[in-house]
């Protein structure tokens, strides 16, 4: 189902999973949909194996608690950040290298300051190959650490391949 993308979520200079200048980080993009979920758009390169033609399990993890964590971001303030307390991850099947992944992450329960998200990680032909949940605690206003995110370059890269509308 095809969903319009409202917004680019901001990468930063350094972080594993969306830094830009990270040479060896994943430099995942992120965007928030019209129905409230963040979509992140990857592909696993070799260098990223873990058995022979997959996907290492902790970069899944990785990109799947980096979204659920930028969640909160469509659902409570678009400054909002979400820190991990808990996370749960199951395995369907393995993913498999150099293809386009997408992962599909939106909040599910909010309790104040503290919230619950779930996320998948997608194959190009829509297959569900890993699941997450968790707890998160919520970031926002005073509780950010704005000049460590200025210091990180976090704001938006726009680019001419971002998406106008993305399948999920």
């Amino acid at each position: 189902m095809k969903q319009k993308v409202v917004a680019k979520q901001p990468n930063s200079k350094m972080c594993y999973v969306c830094g830009l200048k990270n040479p060896k980080g994943l430099q995942a993009s992120f965007y928030e949909l019209e129905n409230g979920e963040v979509v992140g758009q990857f592909v696993a390169g070799e260098e990223l194996q873990g058995y022979p033609d997959r996907l290492h399990g902790c970069i899944a993890v990785g990109l799947l608690d980096e979204a659920i964590g930028r969640a909160i971001r469509t659902h409570y303030d678009e400054e909002a950040m979400g820190q991990t307390v808990e996370l749960h991850i199951r395995y369907r099947i393995p993913v498999p290298l150099n293809q386009p992944l997408r992962i599909v992450a939106r909040v599910t329960r909010d309790i104040r300051r503290l919230y619950e998200g779930s996320a998948e990680l997608k194959l190009s032909d829509g297959t569900v190959a890993v699941e997450a949940s968790g707890k998160y605690f919520s970031l926002v206003g005073d509780t950010l650490p704005r000049e460590e995110l200025k210091a990180q370059e976090w704001k938006v890269y726009p680019t001419e391949h971002d998406p106008r509308e993305l399948d999920i």
